[in-house]
């Protein structure tokens, strides 16, 4: 039964709530993180001659909280060499340590930069959808602390018919043609204005991309 994510961009303030309560379940350092952030913004603006006032055309931002989305074809998995990233019997997606080298393929094949190479244990790293919660029928701790309460977890068919208007991608997201994956969004204005193109990431230092 596939299990992911879906995500109100229409009520997401970009506060990173998720982020930090999801580093502190994990004990993770400043410099490691299973959920991100992304700040996406576009548009332009002009100057007015003569009257010092400044005109803004097209302008849109808005964030999106990302984290794996444990795809019907996950990407990350069917580069592994040696199987450590599978799907269990959850259908979530995660390393085995006991199997994993390190090798990093993983981290260039998934088009959302789900998992991450750990810079101390030398082997892939990345969110598991907290199964060890799903498998109690608790949520994981990134939906549960959210304030605005812009994630919600469960089996993708629930996902669907709880949010029958949510899309599969928004930019700068890629296709949902890429690799399936169980995310369901609702878009706000400022994404649907964005889908001409024209806008960037204006945080990736941040994020790492």
């Amino acid at each position: 039964m596939p299990r992911g994510f879906f995500f109100d961009n229409t009520r997401c303030t970009g506060c990173r709530t998720c982020v930090l309560a999801c580093k502190d379940y994990r004990d993770h350092g400043t410099g490691d993180a299973f959920r991100m952030v992304i700040d996406y913004e576009g548009g332009s603006w002009s100057q007015q001659d003569g009257e010092g006032g400044v005109f803004a055309h097209n302008v849109f931002a808005y964030h999106i909280s990302l984290a794996c989305n444990h795809c019907n074809s996950p990407a990350c998995a069917q580069v592994c060499p040696t199987g450590a990233m599978h799907k269990d019997e959850l259908d979530l997606v995660w390393p085995d340590a006991g199997k994993c080298i390190g090798c990093g393929y993983c981290t260039m094949a998934c088009p959302y930069h789900a998992p991450r190479i750990d810079a101390r244990l030398k082997r892939s790293s990345k969110c598991d959808g907290c199964r060890d919660r799903v498998a109690q029928g608790a949520r994981p701790i990134c939906v549960e602390a959210c304030p605005l309460r812009a994630l919600d977890f469960g089996a993708a068919f629930e996902l669907h018919e709880r949010h029958p208007d949510a899309v599969r991608s928004i930019m700068p997201l890629p296709d949902e043609s890429a690799t399936s994956p169980n995310l369901y969004i609702l878009p706000s204005p400022a994404a649907l204005a964005a889908e001409d193109g024209g806008g960037r990431i204006v945080n990736r230092g941040e994020i790492g991309l």
